[in-house]
């Protein structure tokens, strides 16, 4: 069949492309040296029978072969065939290196080499050994303009360990960059600076540990008083936010913490007595391993989803006596018209979940109920009252 033998000029380039060049993985490794040159397609000449069958096939294969430009990258051999006789035929491509492998794939592949090699060469000024680490970043390197390149060049050897000494990360005395840009590429920096450093900022657990920096705080938690008694504990202030070493470190005035999800969920919360919300944590609760929560009635809200139920676990994992609310198959069953699908859910089994909450989270992943995701927006506010109101009464 011809599909089985024979393959034609479009077929290998095809071929290559998608191996050589469209794999990213494939191609960094062929920079790195990780997969050795030449590369070696076979062209597979046929055998006397495959001719019978379809010569017409065999003479297009031939023919195009012979009409190829670059006959240098070509492996030709004389075979006898009984119906033929004497036949020179194609038998491999061989790209020797990365320049005939970009010469062969045209000019699109050789515009966005010079694109790499343009954006890595003032890097390389700094130290030619960061190649392996830039050749890792090559998508970032295409996307970034020749104003950030010359950026992160003067950035990286200003960047020195203890330079931060404890300050916020903005606080960083940089010359000419601003620190934004440090955290917009702060993956790649670490990185570079891992192999100029030999592996002193993965040994320290990250740039912000090497640099002695703060860092600047994404997840800032908003903390919100729910009753006048606890509004005058924080100052008379209605709404403030902590950062969580922060919040690890400063206890809350009042007896009830409630932990919740998301912000705009938190600035719903109705009045309650003796209780701060604190929200918009998402998916970070390493603060609920501080001390001074061990002696508060402490309960966690959050989306009812794969996901959500593996924040309340981990919350669980750091707070035993951690009370969930709103969190349950009631509530699902309720809210079930309500319910969407997940983008993607989260099928490992979490571990600190009571028995009730981890049947859910098995009935969540199997779509037993008409969604996957019941978002803390759905539920109606007297409903959340009820909930509220009846854990505040148990805890009496």
């Amino acid at each position: 069949m011809a599909n089985e033998w024979g393959r034609l000029p479009e077929q290998a380039y095809a071929l290559i492309s998608k191996r050589e060049w469209l794999h990213r993985g494939n191609l960094k490794a062929r920079l790195l040296g990780e997969r050795p040159f030449p590369i070696r397609v076979s062209l597979k000449p046929p055998t006397n029978r495959a001719i019978l069958a379809d010569l017409a096939h065999f003479q297009r294969y031939v023919g195009a072969w012979r009409q190829f430009p670059h006959q240098q990258w070509l492996e030709w051999e004389e075979r006898n065939y009984r119906t033929l006789g004497s036949q020179r035929v194609p038998l491999a491509l061989v790209l020797e290196d990365i320049t005939s492998l970009l010469a062969y794939l045209g000019k699109e592949a050789q515009a966005r080499s010079d694109s790499w090699v343009r954006n890595m060469a003032p890097l390389l000024a700094i130290e030619s050994k960061l190649y392996p680490v830039l050749v890792n970043y090559l998508e970032l390197l295409a996307s970034l303009s020749p104003i950030d390149i010359q950026r992160l060049q003067q950035l990286i050897p200003q960047l020195k360990p203890g330079m931060g000494n404890g300050q916020y990360l903005r606080a960083l005395p940089l010359q000419g960059v601003d620190t934004k840009f440090v955290e917009q590429y702060v993956r790649l920096i670490s990185d570079l600076l891992d192999c100029l450093h030999d592996g002193a900022i993965a040994a320290q657990g990250g740039l912000a540990n090497w640099l002695d920096v703060k860092g600047n705080h994404k997840g800032w938690l908003t903390v919100r008083p729910l009753c006048a008694a606890a509004q005058a504990g924080l100052g008379g202030l209605g709404l403030l936010q902590l950062t969580v070493d922060e919040l690890r470190q400063q206890p809350l005035p009042a007896k009830h913490i409630l932990v919740v999800e998301n912000v705009q969920s938190g600035l719903g919360l109705p009045f309650m007595a003796d209780t701060i919300a604190v929200s918009g944590g998402g998916k970070n609760v390493s603060w609920l391993d501080a001390p001074w929560l061990a002696d508060k009635q402490v309960a966690y809200w959050g989306d009812i989803d794969s996901w959500g139920l593996h924040v309340l676990s981990d919350a669980r994992s750091k707070l035993s006596q951690l009370t969930a609310l709103m969190m349950d198959h009631a509530t699902v069953m309720r809210y079930s018209a309500m319910m969407v699908e997940e983008d993607s859910s989260m099928t490992a089994m979490p571990t600190h979940l009571t028995v009730e909450e981890l049947a859910l989270f098995e009935a969540l992943i199997a779509g037993s109920y008409p969604g996957t995701r019941l978002e803390q927006e759905k539920l109606a506010p007297d409903y959340i009252q009820q909930r509220l109101n009846e854990w505040l009464s148990s805890l009496q």
